[in-house]
């Protein structure tokens, strides 16, 4: 079974939490990348992703660097931002059929989830779920261990995968 880990990562703290998940379960990486990326400096980042994210923008993407169609297993992952998925993510999700597919859910978030795991079911239709994630600044704030849970989650994913 092929996996793939796709992912958004603006300020490169969801970036470090994929690669150990696609580490770990044997996965090739998917970074979703806009065609116009927005500074990440300065409070207006906030401002703008906050209004990005709950008006469920879609930027438009770069191409991307594989097929999902290629593939039979997911784990997809974003930052949290207004307690919702980033928009690249919304982007890539939109229109895409991931119906019968395993897919299982990872977030990097400063201050908790939010409603980001039930928006992130809603936005992947007719998937098989297989679990959730839920890392705290993983690339600022103990990062060893939190890689390490994310490790230990996607093998964890993996074994749910073979029980079904």
């Amino acid at each position: 079974m092929k996996a793939l880990v796709i992912y958004y990562s603006m300020e490169g703290n969801t970036r470090p939490t994929a690669k150990t998940i696609a580490e770990a379960a044997g996965a090739d990486l998917l970074e979703l990348k806009p065609k116009k990326e927005r500074s990440s400096r300065g409070f207006s980042r906030y401002l703008w992703g906050g209004k990005a994210a709950m008006m469920r923008e879609k930027p438009a993407l770069l191409p991307l660097e594989a097929d999902p169609d290629r593939y039979d297993m997911f784990f997809i992952g974003t930052p949290v931002w207004a307690w919702t998925l980033a928009p690249p993510l919304n982007s890539f999700l939109s229109g895409r059929d991931f119906s019968g597919k395993p897919v299982a859910l990872f977030c990097c978030h400063g201050g908790g989830p939010g409603r980001i795991f039930r928006r992130m079911r809603e936005a992947i239709p007719g998937a098989v779920f297989l679990g959730e994630l839920g890392l705290r600044d993983p690339a600022k704030q103990e990062t060893e261990s939190q890689l390490e849970l994310a490790k230990e989650w996607a093998l964890e994913m993996l074994d749910a995968l073979q029980r079904q």
